[in-house]
């Protein structure tokens, strides 16, 4: 299994691992885009079955990355030689391609075309034809394309051509999960408008709470890395830590500290403007937030009539809303009891699931046989003089 250590696909790549070994299946996890943490690897150890190799080759979604890209893809095929596993469970999209032994299932969290698309209202720019034309043999390479929505298998075919509409149409839905066991709520909520993610991104809509937040008598707190990894490219817009009584700086937080937050505080605020998933929403209504979430399709497609939608990034709607479930404590705590009822439907034993069938699969797929050639029409033989 491939994944990075920048961010969500970490904590995926670790709760899939779990939910596997716990039917027998052990995972070795090769890490790009920069080395672990400390904690990263303690919470990987704590994984029964996990190994991990670490690399920090630069992710095909970074500044110049072809090279590494390119090496990564090596290492990969020797560490597929050395351990021959039964499948490839690739996180990225440009080593779909490679010529793998085993059966391979590449996984689209999300991508850069639709990234764009979504945050700048505009197709992505011809820098970023080289990296289109990876996705797309990626896709084509790949015996089996899972995404966690089908909104994100919807966003390959509108971006990658034939290879995405073809992933799109053979693709399999697999949500993610995440333990409820991990995420409480906690006894009694506290008057608190919690968000967390990449402030680095403008995405995720943090600088909206940050703006809604002053008009709203409860606090804002904010969780996430101001500044993005090392070599990420792309236009960020981080949203700068500011003096004001209304916002609650946390930082980044260990995860079970995050979990906390999220058990303590009444709302969880995500008014994305591009999730495919949403995997801190999942986080926060396991822990019985009421959620204001972007409104995507994605979203929409998660959590049905569990949320408040708003238009994402939008600081004026998100502080209505907002404003909303603060004045109405019963209306408040329905919502999130939709929202806790909806989250534990998405747990890792059906996410695990839902990988073994494509395990099996794309199995199915290498072992078909290949269809003989149509045989050409027979061409008369002329009719003999006479």
């Amino acid at each position: 299994m491939t994944a990075d250590a920048v961010g969500g696909v970490w904590t995926y790549a670790l709760e899939l691992a779990r939910a596997l070994a716990a039917r027998g299946a052990t995972v070795q996890l090769a890490t790009m885009g920069r080395r672990p943490s400390d904690a990263q690897r303690a919470a990987a150890a704590a994984v029964p079955g996990l190994a991990l190799h670490e690399s920090d080759w630069r992710l095909e979604w970074m500044d110049d990355p072809w090279d590494d890209v390119a090496r990564a893809g090596e290492w990969l095929l020797a560490l597929e030689r050395t351990l021959a596993p039964d499948v490839v469970h690739l996180g990225g999209y440009a080593h779909g391609a490679l010529p793998w032994r085993a059966p391979s299932v590449l996984v689209a969290h999300s991508c850069v075309c639709s990234w764009w698309e979504a945050v700048h209202g505009a197709p992505a720019p011809a820098a970023w034809d080289r990296y289109r034309a990876a996705v797309a043999a990626g896709l084509a390479g790949a015996d089996v394309v899972v995404a966690p929505t089908r909104a994100m298998l919807d966003a390959l075919a509108r971006h990658y051509g034939s290879a995405g509409v073809a992933a799109a149409r053979g693709g399999r839905v697999v949500p993610n999960g995440r333990s409820a066991a991990a995420h409480p709520p906690a006894a009694r909520k506290e008057p608190l408008v919690l968000t967390a993610g990449r402030l680095w991104d403008a995405a995720k809509g943090v600088a909206a709470v940050v703006d809604a937040a002053d008009a709203l008598p409860w606090v804002a707190c904010v969780a996430g890395e101001s500044a993005p990894p090392a070599g990420a490219a792309g236009d960020g817009a981080a949203v700068g830590a500011r003096a004001a009584a209304s916002v609650r700086w946390l930082g980044v937080l260990p995860a079970a500290e995050l979990a906390g937050w999220m058990g303590r505080a009444a709302i969880y605020a995500l008014p994305a403007r591009y999730e495919p998933f949403g995997l801190s929403a999942l986080e926060a209504g396991l822990a019985g937030c009421a959620l204001v979430l972007g409104d995507l399709p994605s979203l929409r497609e998660v959590w049905g009539d569990a949320a408040l939608f708003v238009p994402g990034a939008d600081a004026r709607a998100l502080r209505a809303a907002l404003a909303t479930l603060v004045a109405d404590p019963e209306y408040r705590e329905a919502l999130a009891g939709r929202a806790r009822a909806r989250a534990l439907a998405y747990t890792p034993a059906r996410m695990a699931d839902g990988y073994l069938h494509a395990y099996a699969e794309a199995d199915a797929r290498r072992r078909a046989p290949v269809p003989a050639a149509p045989a050409l029409p027979l061409v008369p033989e002329p009719a003999a003089c006479t």
